[in-house]
């Protein structure tokens, strides 16, 4: 059961209320050890100094801050215990704006937002509110001595909490000289028409649980094959050859083609769903057919029961 990482409340105007956060991803990633093959002992790392290759105690270590000239400015955690942000329990919403002026770039990690038992009605009230508006609350608060700039919105009857990056954090496209490239490229109407119709062809609803990391699952198949003591050996996959550079027209044609003929065999991840759904929500509704009633029928005789009424008929 998850956690409560952090308890607080949300403030908007003169109103507060109490919540909760919980982490709304749980990361799924197969870990390593180290390990010594001569005796199958744990590595483990350690702290050794660039000078002379010895082991640093955990007293000697500090914080330094490399400057260009090479040389380090160390700081204390007391000097910067010092500027922490001032400890708060308040995630202060600062504005409400609509949720398609904000760039998915900016999100960083969520959490869903609980409620207080005893203060429910304020919780529902916030949450209904910003989903008739179609706004989401932008907010500052304080968790583990850092300050997040966050975004709050309503989700499904209840409300999620997303950390995000600042502005200045964002890295300046301006500054790849590929991508100012790709202003000055030309396409045709025609070429332009084919590509709309190549994404037309693979449109779908989009189904989270459609998609898994297959690389995971394999890894964890391999891990549970090799514990039960099947040997094998894992060979790398062969690289495949480069594409041949083709007439863009041909490979737009083609590939609308292959699409078409894909989801005649296999529906998207979206149709696939939302067929399920929909069949879900006709069963809910289809009335419950009473069993038909038994019909009674007449136990048959024993074979012992047979033998002997026929030998009475016989007398």
């Amino acid at each position: 059961m998850p956690r409560a990482i952090w308890s607080g409340s949300i403030s908007f105007g003169l109103v507060s209320i109490p919540v909760k956060l919980f982490n709304a991803v749980s990361r799924k990633t197969v870990h390593f050890n180290q390990i010594d093959t001569r005796n199958n002992a744990r590595v483990r790392q350690k702290r050794v100094s660039e000078a002379d290759g010895t082991e640093v105690p955990t007293e000697a270590l500090a914080k330094g801050y490399q400057l260009t000239s090479g040389e380090y400015v160390i700081v204390s955690d007391d000097e910067l215990a010092a500027l922490d942000p001032k400890a708060s329990r308040t995630v202060e919403i600062e504005e409400f704006v609509d949720l398609a002026e904000i760039d998915p770039v900016f999100y960083d990690s969520a959490y869903l937002v609980a409620p207080d038992a005893a203060t429910l009605k304020p919780y529902a009230l916030l949450q209904r509110a910003m989903e008739e508006s179609g706004k989401v609350g932008i907010a500052r608060f304080v968790m583990r001595t850092k300050q997040y700039l966050a975004a709050i919105r309503p989700v499904d009857g209840r409300l999620m909490l997303s950390t995000m990056v600042y502005a200045d954090e964002l890295n300046e496209p301006e500054e790849i000289g590929e991508l100012e490239a790709v202003a000055d490229i030309e396409v045709s109407d025609k070429e332009l028409a084919m590509a709309r119709q190549l994404i037309e062809s693979l449109a779908g609803e989009f189904a989270p649980d459609h998609y898994r990391d297959t690389y995971r699952d394999q890894v964890l198949e391999l891990i549970d094959r090799k514990a039960s003591g099947a040997t094998e050996v894992v060979s790398a996959p062969s690289e495949e050859p480069a594409a041949k550079v083709v007439d863009l027209m041909s490979a737009l044609e083609a590939s609308v083609e292959a699409a078409k003929r894909a989801r005649t065999r296999h529906p998207s991840a979206g149709e696939d769903v939302a067929a399920r759904r929909e069949a879900k929500a006709q069963t809910k509704k289809a009335p419950r057919k009473s069993a038909p009633a038994k019909k009674t029928v007449p136990a048959k005789k024993a074979p012992a029961a047979k033998k002997a009424a026929r030998a009475r008929k016989t007398a």
